[in-house]
């Protein structure tokens, strides 16, 4: 089976052989610094003796899967460390899949196209998981098309591209929806830390048998190059997820685990509400400016990424390409989130040069 790459290789590689300035704003790599502790912990772990250099547990460090837990309110042996959000999701939809073979996966459209790229990777079958013009899921849409062919419903809030965060109510109802459908809800929750509206819900407060729980440190602590993410599966999961990882992963490099375990216990909440309000700051400006240029913007909820409909311009790769060789601006088209939108561009806010990138988009887009 032949499989794509998604979009953004090609724009971040014609943004690097671009031959003027370009500010990139394709990918979600923080600029701002990791916590101190962080920086700490792997300098401790490099003068620890020599058996601590050798294979994790599979399931993760035992002190780390127990601060996971702690902050989740769960059960330690429910926690399962993995290779990023990334090894997470395609550990979860390994095992929602096996349970229903070639069973349809309702991933958002549109969406982050690693789940829509999984999914035949996976054996099982796409289906779109539509929002509505708001980019919260369709509800309606779900009850008329979820049956026992289906294999798992995604969720991803803080939404990645849309900035949607989903309401209590939205989440229970499909909790409630897979729980009469024996399916399962795989639920993305990389960004909870960057919610603006005070209203993130995890799959985790209904506890569901049917809720698995994804999520990573790449954003949270700045570090997307450690990979270390992490799962939390129901109790009758557990065993065979355990066993499917091990497969899949063998175990997660382990200075990086002992780095985060460190920084999880020496950095104060302090750290995490500035880089929010940098965020917030970020977006005020962003917006702000384009907005006094007459290009219309949605503005997130949560996660640092905008979403920008400038008229008469599609969101193409081609476009895109013009876009930084004109502008010089790296932004995703929305034809990278799914297939049928192809009027605007997504912007990461991970750059100091906001108002140069706002100001050099709203004269391009005007022009």
């Amino acid at each position: 089976m032949k499989v794509d790459q998604p979009l953004f290789f090609d724009v971040m590689s014609y943004a690097n052989q671009a031959d003027r300035d370009v500010i990139r704003m394709v990918s979600g790599n923080p600029d701002w610094e990791p916590p101190e502790a962080l920086r700490e912990g792997l300098r401790q772990y490099a003068d620890q003796d020599a058996d601590t250099f050798q294979y994790a547990p599979s399931v993760g460090l035992p002190r780390l899967r127990e601060q996971i837990a702690k902050y989740h309110n769960v059960s330690e042996d429910r926690v399962i460390i993995t290779n990023g959000a990334g090894q997470a999701n395609y550990l979860a939809m390994s095992i929602a899949l096996d349970h229903t073979p070639s069973g349809e996966v309702f991933a958002p459209d549109p969406g982050y196209p690693y789940y829509q790229k999984r999914t035949p990777v996976l054996g099982g079958t796409l289906k779109k998981l539509t929002l509505d013009t708001d980019g919260a899921p369709d509800i309606n849409q779900l009850q008329q098309t979820v049956s026992e062919e289906t294999a798992a419903i995604i969720l991803n809030s803080p939404n990645n591209p849309t900035g949607k965060v989903y309401t209590a109510e939205t989440v229970k109802k499909i909790v409630e929806l897979a729980e009469q459908n024996d399916v399962f809800v795989i639920s993305d929750e990389v960004y909870h830390q960057f919610d603006y509206s005070g209203q993130f819900t995890s799959v985790l407060e209904f506890e569901s048998s049917h809720g698995i729980m994804t999520n990573s440190f790449s954003k949270s602590l700045a570090i997307t190059g450690f990979r270390v993410g992490y799962s939390i599966l129901p109790e009758p999961l557990v065993e065979e997820a355990r066993a499917r990882n091990m497969l899949i992963n063998v175990s997660v490099n382990r200075p990086g685990q002992a780095a985060v375990s460190h920084a999880l216990n020496a950095t104060d909440e302090a750290y995490f509400e500035s880089n929010k309000h940098q965020l917030r700051e970020r977006i005020d400006t962003f917006v702000s400016v384009l907005e006094e240029y007459g290009v219309q913007c949605v503005r997130p909820e949560g996660g640092f990424y905008v979403r920008v409909y400038p008229q008469n311009l599609g969101g193409t790769l081609e476009n895109a390409k013009h876009m930084i060789d004109s502008a010089g601006v790296a932004g995703m088209p929305s034809t990278a989130f799914g297939d049928d939108v192809d009027d605007w561009f997504r912007f990461a806010l991970t750059t100091d040069r906001i108002s140069d990138a706002a100001h050099r988009l709203g004269e391009y887009f005007v022009d």
